[in-house]
């Protein structure tokens, strides 16, 4: 039944696992942040407890549930627009993903009765790609994202933690990776150190998002490939991704200027009308100042007055 309410609320795919400590999650990120992979992400040494132990979240958690949306466009950007991940073409996927996790905990709490629960999106210590994995949705791949069979990788990945008692799906348990390099080789800033295994503080959408530097420093400035938000060269190159879809969510029809507008356009906008257009947008989440920055990177010729610093 709740399967079904995911499904008409848009879901692409719902799965359920035991709501049980992750003792081998916790060994993999505690080693991941003493590399000092995640950068500047200090967040990311916040919360370890509650990352890795959904009772602590939830108390009395049971059963933790996967939800896989999917955003993938139909449309294309115009070869001279600066390059912006697809998961940002749109309204700001919290917003719509929230809203749809609020339903759904509505809908199990009337047809069922008092359900404690809560719903995450990514902005919670919450490992949801490990919980897609033990829900049986995919497997993560080399380039550290979420693989499907059926759609590859274009989907967000939402998590509701309940101390309803339900069956759980059996976990995905094999690798459809195989001896494939392709996301590997194409990273420009090889951020991909191994399989699964993401240099976070050398990803471009790192470098184009999270790092808050008033100057993104030179060699990495030059590898960012045309990216002033995120980066998809990975899912791009991912021979799983030639089976993804169209995503049907009306909020996530793109921004016409995000499709259309060329460099020259984007450092001629002014804040103001940075503000108006993108004020549903993941964008803001960089600021104009941010991808004034980003725009300065890729094209440092534009900007002789302010060269980029070491």
């Amino acid at each position: 039944m709740i399967k079904q309410e995911a499904n008409r609320l848009g879901f692409d795919s719902c799965g359920i696992a035991l709501a049980q400590k992750m003792d081998e999650d916790a060994r993999k990120l505690e080693a991941w942040l003493n590399k000092g992979f995640q950068g500047n992400m200090q967040y990311m040494e916040n919360h370890f407890d509650l990352r890795t132990d959904p009772t602590q979240l939830v108390p009395g958690a049971k059963s933790v549930i996967t939800l896989l949306l999917n955003y993938f466009p139909s449309e294309k950007q115009n070869l001279s627009a600066p390059h912006i991940s697809r998961y940002a073409w749109g309204i700001d996927y919290h917003f719509v993903i929230r809203e749809k996790l609020n339903e759904l905990l509505d809908f199990i709490r009337v047809n069922i009765g008092a359900v404690d629960g809560r719903g995450f999106v990514d902005s919670a210590p919450v490992l949801e790609r490990s919980w897609a994995v033990r829900s049986g949705l995919g497997w993560v791949g080399k380039n550290g994202n979420l693989l499907t069979k059926h759609a590859g990788s274009y989907f967000f990945i939402a998590t509701l933690i309940t101390d309803l008692s339900l069956e759980p799906d059996p976990p995905f348990s094999t690798d459809h990776c195989g001896t494939c390099t392709r996301c590997i080789d194409a990273c420009p800033t090889d951020a991909i150190v191994a399989p699964a295994l993401i240099n976070g503080s050398k990803c471009i959408s790192y470098l184009t998002i999270e790092l808050k530097d008033a100057f993104i420093p030179t060699e990495q400035a030059d590898k960012l490939d045309g990216w002033v938000f995120g980066c998809d060269i990975c899912q791009e190159v991912c021979p799983w991704n030639r089976f993804a879809k169209p995503h049907h969510q009306s909020a996530f029809t793109p921004i016409p200027e995000i499709l259309n507008l060329s460099t020259q356009e984007w450092t001629e906008m002014s804040e103001e009308t940075f503000r108006k257009i993108f004020k549903s947008s993941p964008l803001k989440r960089t600021k104009f100042a941010g991808i004034q920055r980003n725009l300065k990177a890729i094209q440092p010729l534009h900007f002789p007055e302010n060269p980029i610093e070491p």
